[in-house]
C-alpha cells in the first residue's frame, strides 16, 4: 500500500510540529486532499508557478515548500494571479501543496539549527524560546534547556573579527556578497542567527550575549542600532538564509520515507534563484 498525502503530513509533523508555527502564520496542507496517493515528492522554498509547472511536468504528487502558498485569506481565486495559477495546476494535476514555515524555523534540527551549523557555531541554543514552554521539547540529556524556538545562538570554535567572520560566512554559504554593519575589527566569539526576515528579533539579540547577529531583510536603522551598541550585523539576504533548507529537508524526508518501506521519490528543486541580483 503506497503512501498518501496524510502519511507524508505525519512525517512532516514529526520534523516540524505545527504547534511551533507563529500565530500569524499559515502552515500545513494548502491545496489537495489527505487521501491523494503519493509516489513523488518535491521540496522547494517557494510555491511559484514555475516550480509548480516543473513538479507537475515531472509527475510529482506533492510539493512541500517553506513559504506558504496561501499566507493571507484569499477573497477570490483568480487563475491569472501567481497564487491562482498554482492552485489551478495543483487541482488539475491532483498535486497537493504543503507548507512548513515558522514551525520549521523553530523546530529542533530545523532551519535555524541548519544555518547555525553551516557557519560553524557550536554549543547551539535557542535565541527566543516559545512563549508557552509547555509545548516545547527539551533536551532529554539535560545538556540544554529548550531546543525549539525562534533563532539560535552559538559559539565559534575560535574567536575572530567581524571582517574575518563575514569572509568565512561568504565562503561557507557560497555567496558573492553580503552586507555588514559594525567595525571590522570587532572581536567575535558568540553569534546569533535567525533565518528569513530577522528584524523582529533584533532587540532579543541586543539583550543577549552575542557579538554578531546574522539574518536577512535587515534595515538601515537595524544597522545603526547595532553600530551604536558596538555589536555586529550581517545580512546574507532572505533567500540565502533559507534556501539551504531545500536539500536538507529533502534528505530528511527521504530517510523517513525509506523507514516506511515504500518506494517514494523525493526531489530537491534546483530551479529557484534569488529574485535579487547585485549589479
Amino acid at each position: 500500500m503506497s503512501l498518501n498525502v496524510g502519511d507524508v503530513i505525519e512525517i512532516m509533523e514529526a520534523l516540524a510540529p505545527s504547534h511551533l508555527a507563529e500565530d500569524w502564520d499559515n502552515v500545513g496542507l494548502q491545496v489537495g486532499r489527505i487521501d491523494w496517493p503519493v509516489q513523488s515528492i518535491w521540496v522547494a522554498l517557494d510555491p511559484t508557478p514555475a516550480v509548480m509547472d516543473a513538479v507537475c511536468g515531472a509527475g510529482g504528487d506533492l510539493l512541500i515548500t517553506h513559504h506558504p502558498l496561501i499566507f493571507k485569506p484569499l477573497q477570490k481565486i483568480d487563475f491569472s494571479t501567481p497564487e491562482g495559477k498554482v492552485v489551478r495546476r495543483a487541482v488539475l494535476d491532483q498535486t497537493a501543496v504543503f507548507s512548513a514555515h515558522t514551525n520549521l524555523d523553530s523546530a529542533k534540527e530545523g532551519l535555524n539549527d541548519l544555518l547555525a551549523r553551516k557557519i560553524g557555531l557550536n554549543q547551539i541554543s535557542v535565541l527566543k524560546p516559545p512563549v508557552d514552554l509547555s509545548k516545547s521539547d527539551r533536551d532529554p540529556m539535560g545538556e540544554a534547556d529548550v531546543v525549539e524556538g525562534m533563532g539560535r545562538i552559538g559559539i565559534l570554535e575560535k574567536k575572530t573579527t567581524l571582517a574575518r567572520l563575514a569572509t568565512s560566512i561568504k565562503k561557507a554559504l557560497e555567496l558573492v556578497s553580503i552586507q555588514v554593519a559594525g567595525r571590522p575589527d570587532l572581536p567575535v566569539g558568540k553569534v546569533a542567527v535567525c533565518t528569513g526576515s530577522g528584524g523582529g528579533l533584533l532587540s532579543t539579540f541586543l539583550a543577549s550575549g552575542a557579538d554578531v547577529y546574522l539574518s536577512g531583510d535587515l534595515t538601515y536603522h537595524n544597522g545603526r542600532a547595532v553600530e551604536a551598541m558596538d555589536r555586529g550585523l550581517i545580512d546574507i539576504g532572505h533567500f540565502a538564509s533559507e534556501h539551504i533548507v531545500v536539500g536538507d529537508l529533502s534528505r530528511r524526508i527521504r530517510q523517513a520515507v525509506v523507514r516506511t518501506g515504500e518506494a517514494v521519490k523525493v526531489t530537491a528543486c534546483t530551479l529557484e534563484k534569488d529574485p535579487f541580483s547585485r549589479v
